[in-house]
C-alpha cells in the first residue's frame, strides 16, 4: 500500500508559514472520487502516523486535516498529536447533535478545529464556541456573504477566517482587507507585479556557476575562476566544504579542492540553496521552499525517467520555475540575461520538451489534481508506486536546506 498526498501551505497575513493542509488519495490510479470520503481521511491518518510522520512532511507546522462525520465518531483525531493536528470538518458533515459532543470533547482535549469551504447556517452557531478557523472559498463567496458571517461570528473571538483558493496577490489584498487571518492558494507563487529588477552582481555569478555545474562535463577550471573573483562566495564554499556534515579528516583549503571533494552534486545543491536565499531575501519563506522542493522532486523524477542520465538539468529547471514570482518580472525577461541551457529556457519560456512536463507534472501534484497526475506520469514511463516517495524526499529536504538557512 502507498501514501499519496500533496501538501499546500497556509499563510498569514505577512505571507509567513503557518501549516499546511495535507490532501490524501488512494493513488494515482484510483483517485477521488473512487474512494468514499471517510477511506481518504482513514488512509490519510495511517499515513501520516505510521508510514510518513506528519512532522516529516510538515516540519514543526500545523497540519490540517479532512475529516467526516464517521471518522470522528470512531475518534481517529485522537490517533494524531493535538500539538500537530488541526482537525477540518469536511463541508459535507451536516451538523448536529453528535458532531457536537465530539467537537466538545476535542476541543476539552486540546485540539483545534476548523469549517471547511463554510456555508452558513444558523445551526453552526451551537458550534461556534469550540471552532478556532473557517476556511471560506473566496472564488465562490460574496463580500455581502463574508460580512455577514463576520457580524455572526463577533461573540466569538476565538475564531478565525481563512481565505481559499486564493491565486492572485490582488485576491490576497482584497482578503487582507475583507479581515481574513490566514490564506491557502497559490498566490504567493506569482509574480505581483510585472517590472524590471536586475540581478545583483553576486546572483549573476552565482546563476552563471548554476549554469556550469547543470553541463554534462563541467569545466573545472571556469568554475574555479569564477568562485576565484568572488571573495565572499569563496569563503561560504570553504566554509560549507569545512562543515562538519562532511566529517573530512584533513581541512580544505583551497577552491579547487574544495570542488574536487564535494563533487558536482553537493555543488550544485549549495550554489541553488545560496541562489534562492539570496534572490528572495524579500520574498516568503515558503516562495523558496516551494522552488527547493521542486527542485530535488525535478531531479527525482528525472532519475526516474533515466536513471543513466544527468538530473542536473532537471534539478535547475525546477529551482528556477519559480523566479518570474521571485523576481517579479516576466520569465520571458529573466531568461534573457541568464546564462541557460536552451532545454531549460524552452521549458520554462515555452513549455516545450521533456523538461516542461516535468515541471507540469510538479504543480498538478502540488495542487492534488490526481487524474492529471496520473496522466502525465504514464505519458513519461515513471513507476507510480515510487513518484510519492520522491515528492516526500523533496518536501523533507527543501525543510532541511530552510532550516540550515535560519528560516523556520
Amino acid at each position: 500500500m502507498y501514501f499519496y498526498a500533496a501538501r499546500q501551505p497556509i499563510l498569514d497575513a505577512e505571507k509567513s508559514l503557518y501549516g499546511y493542509e495535507l490532501l490524501f488519495r488512494d493513488s494515482l490510479v484510483n483517485v477521488f472520487p473512487d474512494i468514499d470520503e471517510d477511506e481518504a481521511t482513514s488512509r490519510m491518518i495511517e499515513g501520516s502516523q505510521f508510514t510518513l510522520g506528519i512532522d516529516d512532511f510538515t516540519g514543526s507546522k500545523p497540519a490540517f486535516i479532512n475529516f467526516t462525520l464517521d471518522t470522528i465518531l470512531k475518534k481517529y483525531p485522537f490517533m494524531l498529536s493535538h500539538e500537530h493536528l488541526v482537525v477540518e470538518i469536511l463541508e459535507t458533515v451536516q451538523p448536529g447533535k453528535r458532531l457536537l459532543e465530539e467537537v466538545k470533547e476535542l476541543k476539552e482535549s486540546g485540539y483545534m478545529l476548523a469549517l471547511d469551504d463554510y456555508e452558513h447556517k444558523s445551526v453552526w452557531k451551537h458550534f461556534f464556541p469550540y471552532i478556532d478557523i473557517i476556511k471560506i472559498d473566496v472564488q465562490v463567496s460574496t463580500r455581502e456573504d463574508i460580512e455577514f458571517l463576520k457580524k455572526e461570528i463577533e461573540p466569538f473571538p476565538q475564531i478565525k477566517l481563512l481565505a481559499e483558493k486564493v491565486e492572485t496577490n490582488e485576491q490576497f489584498q482584497e482578503a487582507v482587507e475583507l479581515g481574513f487571518t490566514y490564506f491557502q492558494g497559490f498566490f504567493f507563487s506569482k509574480p505581483e507585479v510585472v517590472k524590471s529588477k536586475a540581478l545583483s552582481p553576486a546572483q549573476m555569478t552565482l546563476a552563471e556557476l548554476l549554469y556550469e555545474t547543470s553541463k554534462t562535463e563541467p569545466d573545472l577550471p571556469s568554475i574555479t575562476k569564477i568562485f576565484e573573483r568572488d571573495v565572499n562566495l569563496s569563503y561560504k564554499l570553504l566554509r560549507y566544504s569545512n562543515s562538519s556534515i562532511f566529517r573530512r579528516r584533513a581541512e580544505i583549503s583551497t577552491i579547487k579542492q574544495a570542488l574536487i571533494v564535494l563533487g558536482q552534486k553537493e555543488l550544485k545543491r549549495f550554489l541553488s540553496v545560496l541562489f534562492t536565499a539570496q534572490v528572495s531575501t524579500d520574498k516568503p519563506a515558503e516562495l523558496m521552499r516551494l522552488s527547493m522542493t521542486r527542485a530535488k522532486f525535478s531531479e527525482g523524477l528525472s532519475e526516474l525517467m533515466a536513471p543513466n542520465e544527468d538530473s542536473s538539468k532537471a534539478f535547475l529547471t525546477g529551482l528556477l520555475s519559480l523566479i518570474d514570482a521571485i523576481l517579479d518580472e516576466s520569465i520571458e525577461n529573466i531568461m534573457e540575461r541568464l546564462p541557460l541551457a536552451d532545454d531549460i529556457k524552452d521549458a520554462l519560456v515555452k513549455g516545450e520538451g521533456k523538461l516542461a512536463e516535468l515541471i507540469e507534472l510538479i504543480i498538478v501534484y502540488e495542487k492534488a489534481e490526481w487524474d492529471a497526475a496520473n496522466t502525465l506520469i504514464e505519458k513519461l514511463s515513471l513507476d507510480k508506486e515510487k513518484v510519492p516517495d520522491v515528492y516526500h524526499d523533496a518536501a523533507q529536504w527543501a525543510n532541511q536546506q530552510m532550516q540550515a538557512l535560519g528560516e523556520e
